[in-house]
């Protein structure tokens, strides 16, 4: 129970940012992720998303995110990635309402236990190159993401099976990008409930928190998700 409370206190802390002049929106994310190990040091990922825009009124991001993983040992693992981020926008006028960005990524994931709790850190750099109507913008980006499953099922040397929470938290920040006038990018918590239906499928919906950094004012997010993890 002790990392499940230090978890909710830093969910709590991160929520607060950018109450101040703030800009409320409401979402919902469908989250679909795979991870499939070809042999003992390397493996595939892929991860789709479809996120809606504000009151669920159309869809706004669609993301298509493959990589190839190479494992270092149990515990550590890297993986090198592109990822295709089209942007739907509904707006009187607009010349073009789709925006893409092409990114490159690479990203290191370390996991272990504290408790009963799995805990995984990943650290993930990505270059974007986004296309726009006028001129196109290369950014950089640094996210750093802290993911913990607790099983609610006691009495489990390993978890195969079961109800589980989840925690997690992503911070991003700029490493280079002309058009964003403060380093913070944005922060993401969130919290969710969820069944392991084995060693392959977890199912989990939950509360998502993104406060996101304007030029004169933040925009908090609040959205839920559905995600679905898959292991082959």
């Amino acid at each position: 129970m002790r990392i499940l409370f230090a978890l909710l206190t830093l969910f709590c802390l991160f929520n607060t940012a950018g109450l101040a002049q703030t800009l409320n929106q409401n979402s919902g994310w469908l989250f679909l992720m795979n991870t499939t190990k070809i042999n003992e040091k390397w493996g595939t990922h892929l991860d789709v998303q479809f996120r809606s825009a504000d009151e669920w009124d159309y869809l706004r991001n669609f993301m298509f995110r493959p990589g190839v993983t190479y494992y270092l040992n149990n515990k550590n693992e890297v993986t090198l990635g592109y990822l295709l981020n089209e942007t739907f926008n509904q707006n009187d006028g607009a010349a073009d309402n789709k925006i893409k960005e092409h990114r490159i990524w690479q990203q290191y994931i370390h996991k272990h236990k504290i408790g009963k709790a799995s805990v995984s850190h990943r650290f993930r750099t990505e270059q974007r190159f986004i296309e726009r109507n006028q001129d196109d913008l290369f950014a950089q980006r640094f996210r750093y993401f802290i993911r913990a499953i607790v099983p609610l099922k006691k009495g489990q040397a390993q978890f195969d099976q079961g109800a589980f929470l989840a925690l997690q938290n992503e911070a991003f920040i700029h490493l280079h990008n002309e058009d964003a006038a403060k380093v913070f990018d944005q922060n993401r918590a969130y919290i969710a409930a969820g069944y392991r239906f084995g060693k392959q499928l977890d199912l989990e919906a939950g509360y998502l928190n993104q406060t996101s950094a304007g030029a004169s004012r933040y925009t908090m997010n609040h959205a839920i998700q559905l995600a679905l993890y898959t292991r082959f």
